[in-house]
């Protein structure tokens, strides 16, 4: 081999070690089981596509693929955990937007940056954010019920799932939007909230889709509007808020799979591929359609403008209408 040749060789195999292409468990994962951290208790719509999603991930990868329920925080200690962990693609964060978007500009003491700590590897799916109120309220449109607010103003108790939440940032793009202002009454979670709004304590409620879907479906429910760019598939005749005449108010709850930063871009290619078979599988595809949830991959490079463009959006607004943890 000439000078040259060996030179090119050397700056080649050091650049294929740079860009971890080289390393053996880049190039052989995974060998052993994987651990994907969901941010939440078991039993909701995160644990449910997450599971279905490290299911399938156990087939394609030929790996066991083990769910670790570490809730707390708005997702922050889970995702504090991950971003802690080894950067060799063993251990996953499945997470809604609040923990790595929201969240963070909610609070002061974050022990972790979103774009500096992880390495994104697809988005999942997209969560439709509906605007549901009792079917006894004498409203059919996200319109009525600004109606209803603007002739009782500040009167009209509005649901969340908890301050900085989806659904309280939905609840805010509504009113600035409408120019109107209910009074908003913060709850631990979906399922406290749900309850009141069915018992009548609130007026209405933002929710995700899965969430919703069963109550939809068996009438103890109305859907007045989507937070979103686009109707949701199961709920075609639920108009966005958007076309109802309400301008920024898109707040979809997407979920998405993520490695701690500095994990080998092999091993982040190797997932981004699964997760996209995975999706692809019609089986899983109508799962997640049939619960709410709209199958959404991307490429890591699209999700991590994503997660860019979320952190500034979210940002602004948090910041603009003086939210913050207490």
């Amino acid at each position: 081999m000439t000078l040259f040749g060996r030179r090119f060789a050397a700056l080649a195999a050091c650049w294929l070690v740079v860009t971890g292409l080289a390393p053996a468990q880049a190039q052989t994962y995974p060998t052993r089981t994987i651990k994907m951290v969901i941010a939440f208790p078991p039993g909701g719509p995160t644990d449910f596509v997450g599971r279905l999603l490290a299911d399938k991930l156990k087939e394609l990868l030929g790996q066991s693929v083990i769910i670790e329920n570490k809730a707390g925080a708005n997702g922050a200690i889970g995702a504090d955990a991950v971003a802690k962990s080894e950067p060799d693609g063993y251990t996953l964060f499945f997470t809604t937007v609040g923990a790595v978007a929201i969240t963070p500009n909610l609070r002061n003491d974050m022990p972790y940056d979103t774009m500096r700590d992880f390495a994104p590897v697809s988005l999942v799916v997209n969560n439709t954010t509906v605007l549901v109120v009792s079917p006894s309220l004498p409203a059919s449109s996200a319109k009525d019920l600004a109606a209803m607010a603007k002739a009782k103003p500040e009167t009209l108790p509005f649901a969340s799932t908890g301050l900085g939440s989806m659904p309280h940032l939905a609840l805010e793009l509504y009113q600035a939007s409408a120019g109107v202002r209910f009074v908003h009454v913060p709850y631990r979670g979906a399922a406290p909230a749900l309850t009141d709004l069915l018992g009548g304590q609130v007026t209405a409620l933002f929710a995700d889709a899965p969430v919703l879907m069963s109550q939809l479906q068996a009438g103890k429910l109305k859907a007045l509007g989507a937070a979103s760019d686009q109707r949701n598939p199961m709920l075609p005749d639920v108009p966005t808020l958007k076309e109802q005449g309400f301008a920024d108010t898109q707040a979809d709850n997407w979920y998405g799979l993520l490695a701690p930063a500095k994990t080998p871009p092999a091993v982040i290619a190797r997932l981004n591929k699964a997760v996209h078979d995975v999706l692809a599988d019609p089986a899983v595809r109508d799962k997640l359609i049939k619960s709410g949830a709209v199958p959404s991959p991307t490429t890591p490079e699209e999700f991590g403008k994503l997660l860019q463009s979320e952190i500034a959006r979210w940002g602004r607004i948090i910041r603009e209408k003086g939210i913050k943890e207490g």
